[in-house]
């Protein structure tokens, strides 16, 4: 049974759209899974400390038949193949993040895994991405994207003039 699952995308080190786009290739050949539709790319603050760089964030739809800790597992393949070095740090600089944001209409806590991921409604670099693909989607838990995103600032969001796949 394949579910539609939303994996939001984030970079701030070693040429950022480039990451996105390796990480938007890597994700159209995954098993099992085809690619759907991808946001435009985001310029954004970062959420944690100040001094790094900025991010580029961007949302990728997939419909997948992997289980969620299959394509967990997966996804951080795909970050440690680009350079990604997990550090007790957190919301530190990376070359690349990739989370699964929702899976379905599932909610999922485990000690690896939470769905949906902690914190999406108040996170304009992963809402706004999100309305971009999926204008009329539920959060589970958390109601109506549109109505979330009509409440949150853009805290200097900005829309980036670049394709999703590299040319």
């Amino acid at each position: 049974m394949s579910v539609d699952v939303y994996i939001g995308l984030g970079a701030n080190l070693a040429d950022p759209i480039g990451q996105l786009q390796l990480a938007v290739t890597a994700l159209s050949v995954l098993p099992q899974t085809q690619l759907v539709a991808v946001s435009s790319f985001y310029g954004s603050k970062p959420m944690g400390p100040q001094d790094q760089p900025d991010y580029v964030n961007a949302v990728a739809l997939l419909n997948t038949e992997l289980s969620a800790e299959g394509l967990l597992d997966t996804l951080q393949q795909i970050e440690l193949t680009q350079g990604r070095q997990r550090k007790a740090e957190r919301w530190g600089p990376r070359t690349l993040d990739l989370d699964i944001l929702l899976f379905g209409q599932q909610q999922i806590q485990t000690d690896r895994l939470t769905v949906p991921h902690y914190g999406l409604q108040h996170r304009e670099f992963v809402v706004y991405p999100l309305l971009e693909i999926a204008p009329d989607l539920q959060i589970p838990g958390l109601g109506a994207l549109k109505n979330i995103a009509s409440v949150l600032p853009l805290n200097g969001l900005s829309q980036l003039a670049v394709t999703p796949l590299a040319d």
